[in-house]
């Protein structure tokens, strides 16, 4: 989602949600503790110099119920990023939330909340490294074409005392 789009949603919300990935909501009582423009420049597997830039929203929960974020109040924040960050409002938006660990997420909007939707890492030269078009689908076999090997069929048996 780009800044554009999260601006013009957030215009006609009277609410805000975001929902992760695994269907739970963000508690209501979120922060957004701040929005930031992430520069990043690398060089990847295939020798190629790429830049990348994003707009980057941090949500954060407290102990804090009595604040509720609005949709004006997130509004004027990402305007104010804009005006002192330079923010493009073509920027694409990376979503960071305090899982286990600072989770990074893409975000997308379901005509009724924001979703926090799974980054996946991939390898930008795969022409350069020869990597084959399919190589990030897992191999499709069928059962009947798996076999029992021996180990396996005499190490776990019922009685054997493997488990």
């Amino acid at each position: 989602m780009k800044l554009a789009e999260i601006k013009k949603i957030l215009n006609e919300k009277t609410t805000i949600e975001f929902e992760l990935p695994d269907g739970n909501l963000v508690p209501s009582h979120f922060h957004v503790t701040e929005i930031g423009r992430v520069e990043k420049k690398f060089i990847d597997c295939g020798g190629t110099l790429r830049d990348e830039a994003k707009a980057s929203f941090q949500l954060w929960e407290a102990n804090d119920y009595d604040h509720r974020l609005h949709p004006e109040k997130l509004l004027s924040i990402i305007e104010l990023s804009e005006n002192v960050l330079h923010l493009d409002e073509n920027s694409e938006i990376e979503v960071e939330y305090q899982g286990s660990t600072i989770g990074k997420y893409d975000l997308e909007f379901n005509g009724e909340r924001f979703l926090l939707v799974n980054k996946f890492t991939t390898c930008l030269a795969q022409d350069q490294c020869g990597i084959p078009e399919n190589a990030s689908e897992k191999p499709k076999r069928s059962l009947k074409d798996l076999t029992e090997t021996a180990a396996v069929a005499t190490a776990c048996k019922p009685g054997s005392g493997c488990c």
